[in-house]
C-alpha cells in the first residue's frame, strides 16, 4: 500500500506538470497567434501604398525636358521620369480644366459624370475617388486648385487651400501644410496636389526671352507674346514639385508611395480636339514596383486613374466606371487596354461662347473627329426658332475651316495636318470609327443623340449678352429665352 501511495503521488505530480506545460504552451500559442494577427494587419496596412498625384495646369506635353524641349526648366519632372515610367499616349477626354479634373476624380468621361461644360459641376450622387478610397481606409486630401463641384459630391477628407506669396493672389501650393499633414498622417493616404501653374497670368518680368522659346511643330511662324511668361511659370512650378519630392524623401515615403505627375491638358490645344490639347504628360514613380527610366506607348485616358488605384489595393471596381486599370502597364506589360478612347469639345460657356460641339474617337493608329455644327452641315441643325437658328449659324461660321469629319493617321501624321476623311482608301477605317463613336455617344447619353443642336444654358456668359469674351450684334442682344436653352446645372 505504501508503494502504491508513492506511485500515486508521482503520477499526480507528473499529470500536474503536463497540465502546467499544456497551459503554458496554450497561452504561448494563442499569444503567438494574436501577435501574428496584429502583425499581419500592420503589414497589410503598411503594404497599402500612398497615392501622391501632382497635377499641373495648362502645360503642353512637349514642353518638358523629358518629352523633348531642351530649353525649359523641368528638372524635377525629368528626375521623376528617370526614376519611373513615362507615358507617351495619355489623354484627357476634354482639354479644359474642370472637365479634366472631374474625369480624374470620377473615372467617368465628361458627359457621363455631367461636367462637360467648363465651370459646371458633376451630377449629384456621383461616386468619386474620395468615396472609393475612404471605404478602403484611406484619407483623400486635396491641396491647391479645386475647380470641381458641387461640394456635396467632393467631400475631401481634408482640403488645404492655396496661399499668397508676396503680393500675389492665392495661387501657390501650401507646402508647409502639405508637409505638416504628411508628417502626422497615421493611415494610408491619397493626396491630390493641384498646382495653378503654368496657367496664366504670365509674368512680364522673367528669366526668358523670345530666343529661348523652343519651336514645336505647331508653334507657327510667330512666337506668342505669353510664351516667355509661360516658361517662367513652368520654372516656378518645377520648384514647387522639387519641394514636394524633398518632403516625400524626408519622411521616407518614396518606396511605398505611387507618385504621379501629370498636366491636365495642353495650352496650345485648349478647348479643342487637337493632339496638343488632349495628349497629356503622365509620369509614374513607385520604386517598389516600377522599373526606372522606362516608357510606355499604351493608349490610356484620365478615366483610367481611379480604377488603377482601386486595382492596386485590391478593391472592387464599379461597372459604372468608364476607365480600366493600367496596373499591369505600370509593371511593364505593353498590351493595349482599350480598343478605343474618346474625347469631346464644347465651345459654349468658355471663350467666345460659340455653338460648336465636337466628338472624337481614337484607336492605336487612327483618330476620327466629327464636328456636329460644321459649316458643311449646319443647315441641317436649324429648327423653327429663328433666333436660335441665328446663334447656330454664328457658331458654324466661327469655325469656317473645320470640316464635318476628320480622320488622321497619328503614326504618320501626329499633328493632324493631313485629313484623310474623304480619301476612299480609308473609308473602311472611317466607317468603323464613326460607328464606335456613335455607340459611345449613346452609351454616354450624349445630348447630341436626342437634340439636333442644343444651346446649353450658360453659367458664365449667355450667348446673347456682351462680355469680354462675347461680342453680340445689337439685333441679337437679349433675344434668347430660358426655354431656348437646355438646363445642365445639376
Amino acid at each position: 500500500m505504501k508503494v502504491n501511495l508513492n506511485l500515486r503521488k508521482i503520477l499526480c505530480v507528473k499529470i500536474l506538470s503536463y497540465k502546467i506545460i499544456l497551459i503554458v504552451f496554450s497561452l504561448s500559442f494563442f499569444s503567438f497567434i494574436s501577435s501574428s494577427d496584429i502583425n499581419s494587419k500592420d503589414i497589410a496596412i503598411e503594404a497599402k501604398p500612398n497615392f501622391i498625384f501632382y497635377l499641373a495646369d495648362d502645360q503642353d506635353k512637349l514642353d518638358y525636358g523629358t518629352y523633348g524641349n531642351p530649353n525649359v526648366d523641368t528638372k524635377a519632372v525629368d528626375r521623376l521620369a528617370s526614376e519611373g515610367i513615362k507615358f507617351n499616349n495619355f489623354y484627357t477626354g476634354q482639354a479644359i480644366c474642370a472637365p479634366t479634373r472631374s474625369q480624374i476624380f470620377t473615372g467617368k468621361y465628361p458627359i457621363k459624370n455631367g461636367c462637360f461644360v467648363n465651370h459646371i459641376g458633376v451630377k449629384p450622387g456621383t461616386e468619386t475617388i474620395i468615396s472609393y478610397l475612404e471605404k478602403e481606409g484611406y484619407e483623400v486630401v486635396l491641396a491647391g486648385k479645386s475647380h470641381v463641384k458641387p461640394n456635396s459630391v467632393f467631400k475631401w477628407s481634408r482640403y488645404l487651400d492655396l496661399i499668397k506669396i508676396g503680393n500675389s493672389k492665392p495661387r501657390y501650393l501650401p507646402i508647409s501644410k502639405i508637409e505638416n499633414y504628411i508628417s502626422k498622417v497615421d493611415k494610408p493616404f491619397c493626396i491630390i496636389i493641384a498646382s495653378t501653374f503654368p496657367h496664366g497670368p504670365y509674368p512680364k518680368s522673367n528669366d526668358y526671352n523670345s530666343q529661348d522659346i523652343f519651336k514645336l511643330p505647331y508653334t507657327g511662324k510667330n512666337i506668342p507674346n505669353y510664351k516667355t511668361g509661360y516658361y517662367q511659370n513652368i520654372k516656378e512650378d518645377n520648384s514647387q514639385i522639387n519641394k514636394i519630392l524633398d518632403i516625400v524623401d524626408r519622411y521616407n515615403l518614396k518606396n511605398n508611395s505611387l507618385f504621379i505627375y501629370a498636366a491636365d491638358h495642353g495650352i496650345s490645344g485648349k478647348w479643342g480636339l487637337s493632339e496638343q490639347g488632349l495628349k497629356a504628360p503622365f509620369i509614374v514613380r513607385w520604386p517598389e514596383k516600377i522599373k526606372a527610366n522606362i516608357q510606355s506607348d499604351v493608349v490610356l485616358s484620365f478615366v483610367d486613374v481611379v480604377p488603377t488605384f482601386l486595382d492596386i489595393i485590391g478593391a472592387q471596381i464599379s461597372n459604372d466606371i468608364d476607365g480600366s486599370s493600367f496596373y499591369k502597364t505600370l509593371l511593364g506589360d505593353e498590351k493595349e487596354i482599350h480598343e478605343y478612347i474618346y474625347g469631346l469639345s464644347t465651345m459654349q460657356n468658355i471663350q467666345k461662347c460659340k455653338v460648336f460641339p465636337s466628338r472624337m474617337v481614337r484607336e492605336k493608329k487612327f483618330k476620327y473627329i466629327k464636328n456636329f455644327n460644321s459649316i458643311e452641315v449646319y443647315k441641317n441643325n436649324l429648327g423653327d426658332n429663328e433666333v436660335v437658328n441665328q446663334f447656330i449659324e454664328i457658331g458654324a461660321k466661327s469655325f469656317p475651316n473645320k470640316p464635318f469629319e476628320e480622320l488622321y493617321d497619328l503614326e504618320k501624321d501626329p499633328f493632324q495636318k493631313n485629313n484623310l476623311a474623304n480619301n476612299i482608301k480609308y473609308l473602311q477605317v472611317k466607317n468603323k470609327l464613326e460607328l464606335a463613336l456613335k455607340n459611345w455617344m449613346i452609351s454616354q447619353n450624349d445630348i447630341l443623340i436626342t437634340h439636333k443642336m442644343p444651346l446649353i444654358k450658360p453659367t458664365l456668359h449667355p450667348l446673347d449678352r456682351k462680355s469680354k469674351w462675347n461680342n453680340v450684334s445689337v439685333d441679337l442682344e437679349n433675344k434668347l429665352n430660358e426655354n431656348d436653352y437646355i438646363e445642365l446645372h445639376y
